[in-house]
C-alpha cells in the first residue's frame, strides 16, 4: 500500500499528497471541533462509503448501536466535541428504521402491534400535544420542546420499533446477550480499575469538577464509582438492574456454557454495584429478585430466594454487619428514616407542589434552566434538582403527564409478565423472559429514586429489553429447535471428554 501511494505521488505531482494531508486536516478537525462545513465535504466520500456498508450489513448497524449506547457516556471516551451525545444513538436507530422499511417484505412489521407498542405510542402522542403547553407564558417553543420530546418519549418508540425488528431469531438473542454481558463484565472491570489504579485524566477532571459535590463526599473520605457511565447513581441502578437479569439468565438456562458466562457477568455486575455507593441500588435489587419469585412458578426458586434476601435485608437493616467498610455503611443508610439527604428530598418536593397545583400539564418539554427567565415565576421549577426521573417527568408535564407515564409503564411491564407467566411454554425462555422483566421493574425503583431510568445506557437497554419478551412467543418454537442442537452438542462433547478420560486411564 505505501508503495502503491508512493507511486502515484510520484505521477501526480505531489497532488495525491496534498489530498491526503487535506483528508488528515478533515478527520482532525472532525475530531476536535465536530461538525463543520469544510470536515463535511472533506469526510463525505468516508460517510457515503459506511452509508454503503451498513446497507449491505445491515445487523452491524445494530451491534454498533448496542456499544455506542453502552460507551456514549464514558467520561473521556475520543468522540467528536460538538456533537450531542444523544445524536449517535438517534442516527443509528433511525438508520436501523429505514433499513427495515427498505426490506418491507423481510421485516415482521406485524409484531410491532402489541400492548407495549400501543403504550409507548399514546406516551408520545401526549408528549407530542406538549407542544402547546404554554404555562410559563413564554410562547410556543418548539426547538426546546423537541429537545425535550426526544429524550423523553421518542427515544423509547425508537427502541421499542429497533428491538422487535432486529431481535428477530434465537441466534441474534443470544448475540445480543453475550454483547450486552462483555460490556457489563467491562463496565464492572473499569470500576475496579478506578478503585484500585485510579482515574483516567477525564475521569479526575470530571469527578473533581461537576461531580466533585456528588460524588465526593463524607468530608472527602468516600469516592462513589461510576465507571464508563455518566455518574455513579446512573451506573449503580444500570448495573443492579443487570445483575438481576444476569443471574435470572444463569439460573434458567440448560445450556452449561451459558450458564457460566450468566452467573459470572451476574456476580460481578452484583459486585461492581457497591462501589458506586447508590442506596437505590440494592433495593433495585431486591425488588428485581422479588419480582422473579413470582414469575418463576417454582417453590424450589422461591424459597431459597426469599430466604436470602430476606437475610439480606435483615443484616443491612435491623444489624451492624460490615459497619467498618464504608461503601455497606452507605447502602445500609437507604433503610435510616431519618436520613438527611432522604429529608432534603421531601422539602424538595414539598415545595414544588405548590407550584405544581398551577400547573395540571407541567411547565412544558425542554423547560430547562435558562429556557424560563429569571422573573418567570416558575424559574424555580426550571432550575430545582429534580432528584428522581418520575419528579422530572411531573415537573415538565403536570400531574396529567406523570398519571399516563406510569399508568403506559406499568401496563407495559404487566403485559411482559402475563407472557412470561403465561404464554411460554419453555423453561428457559421463560427465564430469559423474567430476566428482562424483573430488570425492568428495577430499573423502574430506580427511576423513583434516581435521574437514570432515561439515561444512557439504560433506556435503550432495558426498554429494548422489555421490547423482546414481547416476541418471544413468535420465536419459542425455533427457540426449542436452537437449545435442542446446542444440548446435542453439548452433550456430544461431555461423551468424547468422557472416552478421552476412560482411554487415557487404559
Amino acid at each position: 500500500m505505501i508503495k502503491e501511494f508512493a507511486s502515484s505521488t510520484r505521477e501526480n505531482g505531489g497532488r495525491v499528497a496534498i489530498l491526503f494531508l487535506l483528508f488528515l486536516l478533515a478527520l482532525w478537525q472532525f475530531y476536535s471541533s465536530g461538525f463543520s462545513a469544510f470536515a463535511i465535504i472533506c469526510v463525505f466520500p468516508i460517510i457515503a462509503l459506511a452509508a454503503i456498508v451498513t446497507f449491505r450489513y445491515q445487523m452491524v448497524s445494530f451491534w454498533a448501536l448496542i456499544v455506542i449506547n453502552y460507551l456514549v457516556m464514558w467520561h473521556g471516551a475520543p468522540l467528536p466535541s460538538g456533537i450531542p451525545s444523544s445524536l449517535y444513538n438517534e442516527m443509528l436507530e433511525l438508520l436501523l428504521i429505514a433499513f427495515a422499511i427498505f426490506n418491507v417484505k423481510e421485516v415482521k412489521f406485524e409484531r410491532l402491534g402489541n400492548v407495549m407498542g400501543i403504550c409507548i405510542m399514546v406516551w408520545c402522542s401526549f408528549c407530542t400535544l406538549e407542544i402547546l403547553n404554554d404555562t410559563c407564558g413564554l410562547g410556543i417553543n418548539a426547538g426546546a420542546w423537541y429537545q425535550g420530546a426526544r429524550m423523553m418519549a421518542f427515544q423509547l418508540f425508537y427502541a421499542f420499533v429497533v428491538f422487535t425488528l432486529y431481535i428477530s431469531n434465537p441466534k441474534i438473542l443470544i448475540k445480543y446477550l453475550y454483547v450486552w454481558g462483555i460490556l457489563a463484565l467491562f463496565a464492572s472491570f473499569w470500576v475496579w480499575k478506578q478503585k484500585n489504579i485510579g482515574f483516567t485524566p477525564a475521569e479526575s477532571s470530571w469527578l473533581h469538577g461537576a461531580g466533585s459535590t456528588t460524588h465526593i463526599i463524607a468530608g472527602g473520605t468516600l469516592i462513589r464509582y461510576f465507571s464508563i457511565f455518566s455518574d455513579a447513581a446512573n451506573f449503580g441502578v444500570g448495573i443492579a438492574s443487570t445483575a438481576v437479569a444476569f443471574i435470572i439468565f444463569g439460573i434458567t438456562t440448560n445450556i452449561r456454557k451459558h450458564k457460566i458466562f450468566f452467573f459470572t457477568v451476574g456476580i460481578a455486575a452484583a459486585w461492581a454495584m457497591f462501589p458506586s455507593g447508590t442506596r437505590t441500588a440494592i433495593a433495585c435489587m431486591i425488588v428485581g429478585f422479588m419480582v422473579y419469585i413470582f414469575l418463576s412458578k417454582s417453590f424450589k426458586i422461591a424459597i431459597p430466594f426469599t430466604l436470602v434476601f430476606g437475610l439480606l435485608v435483615f443484616i443491612l437493616a435491623f444489624t451492624k454487619i460490615g459497619q467498618g467498610n464504608q461503601q455497606i455503611r452507605r447502602m445500609r443508610s437507604a433503610f435510616d428514616k431519618n436520613d438527611a439527604s432522604s429529608a432534603a428530598r421531601s422539602i424538595n418536593q414539598a415545595t414544588m407542589r405548590k407550584y405544581m397545583a398551577e400547573a395540571p400539564w407541567g411547565i412544558g418539554l425542554g423547560m430547562y434552566g435558562q429556557q424560563v427567565p429569571a422573573n418567570n415565576k416558575f424559574n424555580l421549577i426550571a432550575t430545582i434538582p429534580a432528584d428522581s426521573e418520575y419528579v422530572f417527568i411531573w415537573l415538565r408535564t403536570g400531574q396529567i403527564g406523570i398519571t399516563l407515564f406510569l399508568l403506559t409503564t406499568a401496563i407495559m411491564i404487566f403485559g411482559g409478565c402475563w407472557i412470561v407467566f403465561s404464554k411460554l411454554k419453555s423453561p428457559s425462555l421463560r427465564g430469559i423472559g423474567a430476566g428482562f422483566c424483573c430488570a425492568m421493574v428495577s430499573q423502574q425503583l430506580g427511576g423513583y429514586g434516581n435521574m437514570v431510568l432515561l439515561q444512557f445506557p439504560n433506556c435503550l437497554t432495558f426498554y429494548g429489553g422489555l421490547a423482546i419478551v414481547y416476541i418471544l412467543p413468535y420465536i419459542e418454537k425455533e427457540w426449542m429447535e436452537y437449545e435442542q442442537e446446542q444440548l446435542a452438542i453439548q452433550e456430544e462433547k461431555k461423551r468424547l471428554k468422557l472416552e478421552k478420560k476412560r482411554a487415557s486411564r487404559v
